[in-house]
């Protein structure tokens, strides 16, 4: 690890969506964390938006010599040799999800910072969004009694499909690959690990050449957790919901801190995170609806735990541990949907035992 009076200098491959919008402003907003390097194919573009940062290819950040810590924000199949590059090079590494495309390269990641001994995390920023904050707050506070049932939602309304390698087959492509890792990695942080597995996919809209449909459900001892996301759906539901012996609990509305991101809003912003959605308990007796305010979204903490992880000062907000869980989830999913069967979360005893 860098010395604990040291600035850490960032180097962030990919400047497309989750780079411009998620990574580089929430890199930029934390003290102590300096975005030094881009490697992005916009070179031009860049240079103009940041003159005082070096743009450069996205093959030369992993072994840049003025980059302590590389954020990987680039498509999902360069997500591997890229970290891998970086960790044999001593450099920390975080990678927006999915951390990778299989299981066997997720646990060969963890092999190779284990060996390297640096730090290795994944960016699954929706743990700091209003949303599961409330739901983990109400689990918490035992309000609900024993909760059976988790439910949560990611849909949107995008009919027409795009040109765009996320619609085109290949790996990590796909509505699940995208938005899969958030749902499972919400589920894992809840509940920790599921015995099994069973989903559903489907391309639902015309001329779709990947799933834009999926409904997949984790399976524990006394708990269903159900994991949807959709193309096709307007207006719609709750984003999450939470059922209980003593009643339940409803969250309505999406978290506002990528839309702040996307209309230039930063994180020092008195307004950013702020969700004017409550969540709604419903008494399982009397029926009667309470409504509970929505904690303040702040997805500035994961950049904030990775800094002082990096400093030695706690572990990394989301640990290895976890981003092989998901991937195994995730693979195994795919897998269920093909066969039309109930599959178990394949880890080993030692992958387990890390949850326990």
């Amino acid at each position: 690890m860098i010395g604990i009076d040291k600035t850490i200098r960032v180097g962030l491959i990919g400047y497309g969506f989750a780079g411009k919008t998620f990574h580089a402003p929430l890199i930029q907003s934390v003290p102590g964390l300096a975005l030094t390097v881009i490697g992005s194919g916009k070179r031009e573009i860049l240079q103009a938006s940041f003159p005082d940062i070096t743009i450069c290819s996205a093959a030369e950040v992993p072994t840049h010599p003025d980059v302590d810590l590389v954020v990987i924000a680039s498509p999902n199949e360069s997500h591997f040799p890229l970290a891998a590059a970086a960790l044999r090079a001593g450099k920390d590494v975080v990678i927006d999800k999915p951390f990778t495309v299989t299981l066997a390269e997720a646990r060969s990641l963890v092999e190779i910072a284990k060996e390297h001994n640096r730090l290795l995390s994944v960016f699954h920023n929706r743990r700091w969004e209003s949303e599961i904050l409330a739901a983990k707050a109400i689990l918490e506070a035992g309000v609900l009694g024993e909760v059976s049932h988790y439910e949560s939602h990611i849909d949107r309304f995008r009919p027409v499909v795009r040109q765009r390698w996320r619609e085109d087959p290949g790996p990590g492509a796909g509505l699940w690959f995208d938005l899969g890792p958030h749902l499972i990695d919400q589920a894992l942080h809840l509940f920790g690990l599921p015995d099994s597995v069973n989903a559903s996919f489907g391309i639902m809209r015309q001329g779709g050449l990947t799933d834009d449909w999926a409904h997949v459900q984790l399976i524990y001892d006394r708990l269903r957790v159900v994991l949807h996301a959709s193309l096709l759906v307007s207006g719609g539901g709750p984003r999450s919901v939470l059922h209980g012996t003593r009643g339940s609990w409803a969250k309505f509305g999406a978290d506002v801190q990528e839309r702040q991101l996307m209309s230039g809003m930063l994180p020092d912003d008195p307004n950013f995170g702020y969700d004017p959605n409550p969540g709604i308990v419903y008494d399982g007796a009397t029926g009667a609806q309470t409504e509970v305010p929505s904690p303040i979204g702040n997805q500035l903490g994961y950049y904030m735990g990775i800094r002082d992880a990096v400093l030695g000062k706690c572990p990394p907000p989301i640990p290895a541990r976890d981003a092989v869980a998901c991937m195994a989830i995730l693979e195994t999913s795919f897998e269920s949907g093909a066969r039309g069967q109930v599959l178990p979360v394949p880890l080993t005893p030692d992958e387990r035992a890390a949850w326990e």
